[in-house]
């Protein structure tokens, strides 16, 4: 039996060759429905309906006006005098206070949006990483299941031949070693096995038929170099522009705090003095003086912070580049290394022990070389299954820089 993958699922992804910048369409159907439902159901899906909500309700809040007014009530009572009064008072917003609340506040809208885009971009990476580590070592398993049944089955085929006095003591006892060795290992691929299969739930993850197949690791395209995309469909540019957008505004707010706002009102009552009753009315009018905090330090602060993040702007952008072409390069090498290990003959672990015991057999090898040529054949093989997943961790990396990752899962356009 070869150790090659089974492609379990045909993936369609039309590159015309005049077009070289067509992106993969989509995943398998059963695999865009496991993550979406993953998705849907891990916390981090309720997080990102909590801020963007939070958001929208801070907008809602900022479209209000700034003020309300006050109800003021004024009863006095000296000997025979007396006198009641009630007004209304209302601080105005003179300046546009609230507009650019206003438009602070929906600027935030826009970087919770990108924020919530980052966090389940984050969490389809997660997921698909840790599907293809779980699968990688479910394969590692299985290869260390097939190592164990070859050096039991060696062992008493050595104790057999050592009755017969065909080979020494010390072969046998070598044989035996080495299928007690394949025990050891056995327990500890299993023990990885569920390492990886616990990281794979803490995503949201599930085994079941769709997420057991086999990685269609054949069928990935090869990588697109991108040189002339723009960065600013990615989800990290955007929470960088999106916060330097709003720290922009948060300045023309400080800078606005910085006027008064007048308080006006009007009040009326009645006055009695001994025998005599008036009816009174006033205006109001008061300014508060900024003379003791002119609120300077907040604009220079906000200032601060706005410099900074159109900073962060710039090394988001180098970073987000450099990014790209490590993702362009680094998943390209990793698949053309999984294209000639799968042409190799020698990762036919069958034919390659089969080949080796016939040799064995007719003493053209000894027992440690028959030992250490098998093991190196099955370390090939356990080191198909590791590329493999590396395979696919450089492929999700290349979407997720690419900003083609959301769509290829199905997960665009989702809160």
């Amino acid at each position: 039996m070869r150790l090659t993958v089974a492609v379990s699922c045909v993936i369609y992804w039309p590159i015309p060759a005049h077009s070289a910048e067509i992106p993969p369409t989509l995943a398998p159907p059963e695999i865009r429905q496991a993550v979406q439902g993953a998705w849907q159901q891990h916390p981090s899906y309720r997080i990102n309906e909590a801020l963007i909500a939070a958001a929208n309700a801070r907008l809602d809040a900022a479209s209000k006006p700034l003020y309300n007014p006050e109800l003021e009530v004024l009863l006095d009572r000296e000997g025979p005098d007396r006198s009641a009064v009630a007004g209304v008072n209302l601080t105005l917003d003179l300046s546009g206070k609230r507009r650019l609340r206003h438009d602070a506040a929906e600027a935030r809208v826009d970087l919770a949006t990108a924020e919530a885009r980052v966090i389940r971009r984050e969490f389809t990476r997660q997921w698909f990483e840790g599907w293809a580590d779980y699968l990688a070592a479910t394969q590692r398993v299985e290869i260390g299941n097939q190592r164990l049944q070859l050096v039991s089955r060696f062992a008493d085929l050595a104790e057999r031949q050592y009755a017969a006095d065909d080979i020494s003591g010390l072969d046998r006892d070598l044989a035996s070693l080495a299928s007690e060795e394949a025990r050891l290992q056995q327990s500890q691929l299993l023990a990885d096995q569920t390492d990886a299969e616990a990281r794979f739930r803490e995503v949201g993850g599930t085994i079941n038929p769709a997420t057991g197949q086999s990685l269609p690791t054949s069928e990935l395209p090869a990588p697109v170099a991108y040189q002339n995309a723009s960065l600013e469909e990615l989800p990290d540019w955007q929470v960088a522009q999106a916060t330097a957008k709003t720290l922009a505004r948060e300045v023309l707010v400080a800078r606005q705090n910085r006027v008064a706002d007048p308080t006006v009102g009007i009040n009326g009552g009645r006055i009695d003095y001994g025998s005599f009753r008036d009816n009174v009315i006033g205006v109001r009018l008061s300014v508060p003086l900024f003379v003791r905090n002119s609120f300077g330090a907040e604009v220079v602060a906000a200032q601060a912070d706005a410099n900074a993040a159109d900073a962060e702007v710039e090394r988001v952008v180098l970073q987000l580049d450099t990014e790209r072409r490590r993702a362009i390069t680094t998943y390209d090498s990793s698949r053309t290394a999984w294209s000639r290990w799968q042409a190799s003959r020698g990762t036919d672990v069958e034919l390659r022990a089969g080949l080796l015991e016939r040799l064995w057999k007719q003493g053209e090898l000894s027992t440690s070389d028959y030992l250490l040529q098998l093991k190196q054949t099955l370390d090939t093989a356990l080191a198909g299954a590791e590329l493999e997943a590396r395979v696919w961790r450089g492929f999700v990396e290349y979407l997720a820089a690419t900003g083609q990752l959301e769509r290829w899962s199905g997960l665009e356009g989702t809160p």
